[in-house]
């Protein structure tokens, strides 16, 4: 079976059961919060190993003396995250990341209404903002998932009457190439290259990186700039469509859209680059860390990782054609 086929089922599957079992945390956030996963879950591309990220958002109302009420109270809250930590417990996914630490409940205002202010990187906000968009997938809380959607386009396409014959979504787009290179000063700073174990770690990071972030980043850039290449314009709506599609979705999309053979090809030749990916790291971590310890491995999954990217580029540069929207992705 193809690899992506096999895993895009294994993710519905696993998908299907978190959410049968959460029910406590659904009839306590209905109507109030959503819980949406991104990572391989949210790719639609897990495997027998994968972890599970998520991040919980909840809507809010503003009081008479302009603070923020949240619709989610402190205590269903707690209930929430106890029954999203029991539930994985019980299917044995890997502990959450810091022991809970990026488990925290947003409201939709606080991804929408951070945009571009300081504190949008230090809450975490900028990262669940734009995966959000990126690469999520609802866990409960549909109507929410979809209002929070709904509301942090509208951020980002805020001056579209203005101009909704030629609009350029520049916005969001350097928020995306923002994200990416969040991602690589992030992997720079915090790897450690001592002892090998850790410097083992530290390169399938970068494998991971070059491949699964790249792709998240860049397939919503690609779905945006072929949109405004057809239409002349990107819309709300089109935003919208793009969020419902995974990372791996928006290659399918893009090469039907597409009217370049060479674009095509070139598509092709990344998704088989994609895969071939997913089938080197689907095992537990040991053997992979085993695996980066051979110099000789890790130099041949290192230059993958460079063609893999080489093959992002030739596809942006056969898009693009030198539109206006190429150069402003560019310079």
């Amino acid at each position: 079976m193809d690899e992506l086929v096999r895993r895009r089922e294994y993710s519905a599957e696993k998908m299907n059961q978190l959410q049968r079992q959460l029910q406590t945390a659904k009839t306590l956030a209905e109507g109030k919060a959503c819980v949406y996963a991104t990572g391989s879950f949210g790719r639609g591309e897990a495997g027998e190993h994968s972890d599970l990220d998520i991040f919980i958002v909840g809507g809010s109302s503003k009081e008479k003396d302009g603070s923020e009420k949240r619709h989610l109270n402190r205590l269903d809250e707690i209930c929430i995250k106890a029954n999203l930590i029991e539930t994985c417990r019980q299917m044995e996914f890997p502990e959450f990341t810091g022991g809970g630490q990026y488990l925290v409940h947003y409201s939709i205002r606080d991804l929408a209404g951070t945009l571009g202010k300081p504190e949008d990187d230090s809450t975490n906000t900028f990262t669940a903002r734009l995966l959000l968009l990126l690469e999520s997938q609802c866990l409960i809380g549909d109507v929410v998932y979809a209002q929070a959607i709904s509301d942090v386009v509208a951020a980002y396409w805020r001056d579209y009457e203005d101009h909704s014959e030629n609009f350029t979504p520049a916005f969001v787009c350097n928020d995306i190439l923002r994200l990416w290179r969040t991602f690589c000063v992030n992997y720079e700073a915090r790897t450690e290259r001592e002892p090998e174990e850790k410097k083992a770690k530290g390169k399938i990071k970068n494998y991971k990186l070059k491949h699964s972030r790249l792709l998240t980043c860049y397939s919503g850039i690609l779905y945006l700039l072929v949109v405004h290449e057809l239409a002349g314009t990107v819309r709300p709506q089109d935003a919208i469509a793009m969020t419902r599609l995974t990372p791996t979705g928006r290659l399918d999309w893009l090469h039907k859209e597409s009217s370049s053979a060479d674009a095509r090809s070139n598509i092709d030749r990344l998704s088989a680059q994609y895969q071939k990916f997913l089938i080197e790291t689907n095992c537990p971590e040991a053997e992979l860390i085993e695996r980066f310890q051979d110099k000789t491995q890790a130099r041949e999954y290192l230059r993958q990782a460079g063609e893999f990217g080489d093959t992002v580029f030739a596809v942006l540069d056969s898009l693009g054609r030198s539109q206006k929207f190429h150069r402003l992705l560019v310079i």
